[in-house]
């Protein structure tokens, strides 16, 4: 991927989310789409095909990322989150245009003990990261040569419900309060993730998959307890409990810590520690 072609024309679709918001704003100065419904429904063939003509690089955000829903609305996160990746690939594959297309930690079991590599084997345990799966597969079928896969988690910003900003609401509606201690992963800014996300591009990251979340990890505790330290309360207020207390309908990884050694094969960096993002991001 040339510098040149990321100086191109850019199309953001799912623009309006948080993690769209975010990219849109990383590509200030730049030549750029930004779509979202009823602009655009990448499930339908056409929509998708002339949305992306005369684009050099499409950024896919849209995603139905109603984890619980999908259990038992899964035909509708495929259309989402399958049909419609495949939908953008092929339409870049008829063009010439590169694709970055994000996809999500549930692709994998969550029942690792070491972070996972990019490679390590997929078994997603929830519609949710089934269909997510299958858009991941879609693309690289699609698109092989002229793709990023960019795999994140527990992402949180400014421009949409997170669990960063739930935290911050309970904190003055509560005393106390019971967060899940026995879920690891890695709190990722979608700032960050949209700035890595137009560095990839800019930088010619070789096509492939990437995981892009922030360093380090923690709990939910954990996460929960230093929001608490950010806006000045008592961290004491937030006590460890188990995920058998918060029954849902799809299940939670309990493991989402994703490797990061594959940015490497692009000259770059992990991103930064999870709780320097969060200070920075801060206030969500």
């Amino acid at each position: 991927m040339s510098t040149a072609r990321s100086d191109g024309r850019w199309l953001v679709v799912g623009a309006l989310g948080m993690l769209g918001t975010d990219v849109v704003s990383a590509l200030a100065g730049r030549e750029v789409t930004a779509l979202d419904r009823p602009e655009i429904d990448i499930t339908d063939v056409a929509s998708a095909t002339a949305a992306v003509a005369g684009h050099d690089v499409v950024v896919n955000c849209a995603a139905w990322t109603a984890v619980d829903d999908a259990e038992t609305r899964e035909g509708d996160a495929f259309a989402v989150n399958a049909v419609g990746p495949a939908n953008l690939a092929r339409a870049c594959a008829d063009t010439g245009a590169w694709m970055v297309h994000i996809s999500t930690d549930y692709v994998f079991a969550g029942d690792a003990t070491a972070p996972y590599a990019v490679d390590a084997p997929i078994a997603p345990r929830s519609a949710y990261g089934r269909t997510k799966a299958a858009g991941e597969w879609a693309v690289r079928a699609e698109l092989p040569e002229r793709s990023l896969i960019l795999r994140t988690a527990w992402l949180y910003g400014a421009n949409g419900p997170n669990f960063v900003r739930t935290m911050k609401d309970l904190e003055s509606s509560r005393e106390t309060l019971e967060v899940v201690d026995d879920q690891r992963g890695q709190p990722t800014w979608s700032g960050d993730l949209a700035a890595r996300l137009v560095q990839a591009v800019d930088v010619g990251a070789p096509p492939g998959t990437y995981h892009a979340t922030s360093s380090g990890e923690t709990t939910w505790f954990g996460l929960a307890r230093r929001v608490f330290e950010l806006l000045g309360a008592d961290p004491e207020r937030v006590r460890p409990t188990t995920s058998d207390r918060f029954v849902r309908p799809a299940p939670r990884p309990a493991y989402s810590v994703l490797d990061h050694r594959g940015w490497a094969r692009a000259g770059l960096a992990p991103m930064r520690q999870w709780d320097e993002a969060l200070q920075a991001a801060w206030p969500v």
